[in-house]
């Protein structure tokens, strides 16, 4: 995922930071979250980490070399494209290597750095090398500093928690009750070995109000709301696959996504077949793919993917939650009128890649019903109490530069309106996409730093199902006329579906 440079910062976003860690000791916090421009200052964990022989390396972060690229040539971008998922794919192997190596690197303090990821950044050089050949070869130019992207380095497990809790005599205890042997660290929680941990989850009703106002509706805004009903995806289609990030490589995502709307999207689809995709919204018109990760609940059950790539492969594990609700709905702007967004435009909102990345591009809200104007979370996940159920909501950027429908880091081409809910750099508002996922889940329980029945969301397996990793994939694909109809809706302030 790339960074959006035009994304606004927002003052109280390390204040954000700082609360988090006050909330996973039991005390309050503000995490503020706001719907029209929703921005995080980076933590700035690449630049602050530090190495210890002695603390067992629990994850392996890498530059994203997605976000350092945002003018490849078009003619290069399907190359381009296809070595970044090689990227991917070496770091899925390496973490792996680094999850099955237990033994051996309490017995070799320099194993990780020697046998894993030195040979790793070996490898990175060489994909960095061919990228730069593609680029050069489409008559573009690299950024000067591709190269210094080809290092990673190993985190301990204290600085992958919040709260820096483990275990006291230095064990992690899984929700499996399982332990190693020997005071040596296992793993970093859950069930897979790889998140989440206690430090990842808070009990809601601890945490004060932290919503910020919307701005307020201006003369010339448009008020109107349009909603699509398309399930909740109870007919389980399911792939590992990103058409947007990883055209044409199989299990791109190293993770799985819930899909409504088009029911045939997977990596191989293209501007060419998305229209013969079917929906599952009622409104046959649109076909829009709207698609997200997974949450599965670690209660010690198994999914059907439990050996499979992006599932129990990748320490995506635990049963598969369907929502009991899923609301999409376009909302305009407080300042403008909106145009209508154009065929095949793809948005990616959130990034996938917080734990690695900080979180200047993370944009996801968890809560829970009866709290949702109230509190929402970016890095934890909310314990609700009895009655209430989780929710994620997700809203999309709603400024598009006019002209492209992707951009070569698949974010510079939308942004986030500031604060007033004005579009800048001349970029025109286009109605808002929103969503809102609700989950019926027994509250995980937290006893002696231990998460136990924990949720997560899929991602990347180096990544440690961080709440901050959640994101959400869109595509507008429509029929009849009914990106206009949604346009004008939305200005005329109707309330349509």
């Amino acid at each position: 995922m790339g960074r959006n440079s035009r994304k606004r910062r927002m003052p109280l976003a390390t204040k954000a930071i700082a609360a988090s860690a006050a909330l996973a000791l039991g005390g309050g916090g503000l995490i503020w979250a706001n719907y029209y421009a929703s921005a995080h200052e980076t933590n700035n964990a690449w630049g602050n980490q530090t190495k210890s022989a002695s603390a067992q390396t629990a994850t392996i972060s890498c530059p994203d070399v997605g976000q350092q690229l945002t003018n490849v040539p078009r003619n290069a971008r399907g190359e381009v494209a296809g070595e970044l998922a090689n990227l991917d794919r070496q770091i899925t192997d390496a973490y792996q290597r680094l999850a099955t190596t237990r033994d051996a690197q309490t017995r070799d303090a320099s194993f990780v750095q020697n046998s894993i990821l030195q040979p790793l950044q070996d490898r990175r050089k060489v994909i960095l090398d061919r990228i730069k050949l593609e680029i050069s070869r489409a008559g573009g130019t690299t950024p000067g500093s591709l190269d210094a992207l080809a290092s990673c380095v190993g985190t301990p497990a204290s600085q992958t928690n919040a709260g820096g809790q483990q275990n006291g005599g230095g064990q992690q205890q899984n929700n499996g009750g399982q332990q190693s042997g020997g005071g040596q660290q296992q793993n970093i929680g859950g069930q897979a070995g790889n998140g989440p941990v206690a430090a990842d989850f808070v009990d809601i009703t601890r945490v004060r109000p932290n919503v910020a106002a919307k701005p307020r509706m201006m003369r010339g805004g448009s008020a109107g709301t349009f909603i699509t009903r398309c399930g909740v995806n109870a007919n389980k289609n399911h792939n590992t696959d990103n058409v947007i990030v990883a055209p044409g490589v199989t299990n791109g995502a190293h993770h799985t996504h819930d899909y409504v709307g088009n029911q045939k999207i997977n990596a191989f689809s293209s501007n060419d077949t998305f229209l013969q995709g079917g929906t599952s919204c009622q409104n046959r018109s649109d076909l829009s793919a709207y698609y997200w990760p997974v949450v599965r609940v670690q209660d010690g059950s198994q999914e059907v993917d439990q050996n499979a790539d992006g599932g129990g492969k990748e320490g995506n594990v635990g049963r598969i939650l369907t929502p009991v609700q899923a609301q999409i709905k376009y909302v305009g702007s407080p300042t403008s009128k909106v145009v209508p967004m154009p065929q095949f435009l793809r948005i990616i909102t959130g990034d996938a890649k917080t734990t690695t990345n900080g979180l200047a591009n993370a944009n996801a809200h968890w809560s829970c019903t009866g709290f949702e104007n109230r509190v929402q979370l970016t890095t934890q996940y909310p314990i609700c109490p009895s009655g209430s159920n989780v929710v994620r909501t997700f809203a999309f950027q709603s400024c598009w530069d006019g002209q492209n429908i992707d951009s070569a880091n698949h974010r510079t081409h939308v942004a986030f309106a500031d604060a007033s809910g004005n579009c800048q750099n001349g970029f025109k508002a286009i109605p808002q996409l929103t969503m809102r996922l609700v989950y019926k889940i027994n509250p995980p329980v937290l006893q002696n730093g231990v998460v136990k029945n924990a949720y997560a969301v899929d991602g990347f397996p180096e990544q440690l199902h961080k709440p901050a990793t959640d994101h959400d994939d869109f595509i507008s694909i429509t029929t009849g006329g009914l990106s206009n109809r949604i346009a004008n809706c939305v200005n005329s302030g109707r309330q349509c579906q």
